[in-house]
């Protein structure tokens, strides 16, 4: 894994930096190179995480320089409000099998969660998307999609996709396994086609001031799986 890290945006509260797919945020067993122990070796003090994307997800991730502004940013990222109450927005673009209808919504199931002592109990969650456009991979239809939390719980764009019958391609945790098989051969479907494309977060004094606007380009092995379908 390449330690260059493609910083979108830096300040003196903190780093927006676009994440590669494969990295993971922290350090763990059987990982031996995270985002966390990069910005170790960058930086004297090292900057510190104040949220998580998974390991296979690309894109925008927000890390504080210090422990005041972790704090804030921590407190906001979990659904905390900024100035004049409006809230952080984060947003995915991810491409899912066949076409959801309607074709923009909101997702409300809920989803199984682990407490911090094991237990297991189910929350609401809530996942906004709209279709950005249809597409085809090789004849198979699929959808770039658009899509907002609501919520924040574990995995949860992923789950929430897959229990509506439209996973996303690549996810080899809920997602069709015998699709991605076939894409793997046919197209060359390497990656979780899941990526944290912007990040917004109103004025914040002595934080971000003039608030923080912050996207990410979608990566060139989303290219294969969102070709419009071919009329015939």
């Amino acid at each position: 894994m390449a330690k260059d890290l493609c910083v979108l945006f830096e300040s003196d509260s903190c780093l927006v930096l676009n994440k590669p797919p494969g990295l993971a945020v922290q350090g763990g067993e059987g990982v031996k190179v995270s985002l966390d122990s990069i910005l170790s070796e960058k930086y004297p003090e090292r900057p510190l995480l104040v949220h998580r994307l998974d390991r296979d997800t690309s894109g925008v991730i927000l890390v504080a320089k210090t422990r005041e502004a972790a704090a804030c940013f921590s407190a906001l990222l979990a659904g905390g409000q900024a100035k004049k109450g409006r809230s952080v927005i984060k947003q995915y673009l991810s491409v899912c099998s066949g076409i959801p209808k309607p074709e923009r919504g909101s997702i409300r199931l809920k989803l199984e969660v682990r407490g911090s002592g094991g237990q297991k109990s189910e929350k609401e969650s809530e996942t906004r998307y709209k279709l950005v456009s249809a597409a085809s991979a090789d004849g198979i239809p699929c959808s770039l999609l658009e899509l907002e939390l609501g919520t924040g719980r574990m995995h949860q764009i992923r789950r929430h996709l897959a229990r509506i019958a439209h996973p996303i391609l690549g996810d080899d945790k809920y997602g069709d396994f015998s699709l991605n098989k076939k894409l793997r051969k046919i197209c060359g479907l390497k990656h979780l086609l899941l990526h944290a494309s912007r990040l917004i977060i109103p004025p914040v004094p002595n934080l971000v001031p003039e608030g923080l606007d912050i996207d990410a380009p979608l990566p060139e092995y989303f290219s294969p799986f969102t070709a419009p379908p071919q009329t015939r």
